[in-house]
């Protein structure tokens, strides 16, 4: 028997970034990749965000790759979305990019906070400042060429 544990904070944020999650309908939005994930036989441990973008901590099942789980959730998410326009009228998609670092199994509890608390956090921090953190935290140089481009 193998024995894996692939935690993931992930993070992917609309088309420019632009503020089209109504924070009244995020909760919808949020049950149905609860549904995406399970179906992925992987683990939501925290979802939460913001008008344009959103934080997933999730424990991705062994069989399938990240590339694959995030393509295939913000395309899965692109067509409910647009089936619900009513709840959602501006979304246009989802940016092209999206972060997702791995996190120690010790870490998530710490993790999970940061993304309970997005609302509170974000009222002293924008987006692109938050992001840029958490890629310059987690190591990874940032091409300024393709910082947030769509």
């Amino acid at each position: 028997m193998s024995y894996i544990q692939s935690l993931h904070h992930i993070i992917i944020r609309t088309k420019y970034s632009d503020d089209v999650l109504p924070n009244e309908h995020s909760e919808e939005l949020y049950q149905y990749i609860w549904g995406y994930i399970k179906n992925k036989k992987s683990f939501l441990y925290r979802i939460n965000g913001m008008p344009n973008h959103i934080h997933i901590l999730v424990g991705i099942h062994s069989t399938i790759a990240l590339a694959d789980f995030v393509k295939e959730l913000k395309t899965s998410t692109n067509s409910w979305i647009k089936t619900n326009k009513d709840k959602f009228p501006n979304f246009i998609s989802w940016g092209e990019k999206y972060g997702a670092f791995t996190i120690r199994y010790q870490e998530k509890d710490i993790v999970i906070a940061y993304i309970k608390n997005q609302r509170e956090h974000h009222k002293n921090e924008a987006f692109k400042d938050e992001y840029r953190r958490l890629i310059a935290d987690n190591g990874i140089d940032i091409d300024e060429q393709y910082f947030l481009t769509d």
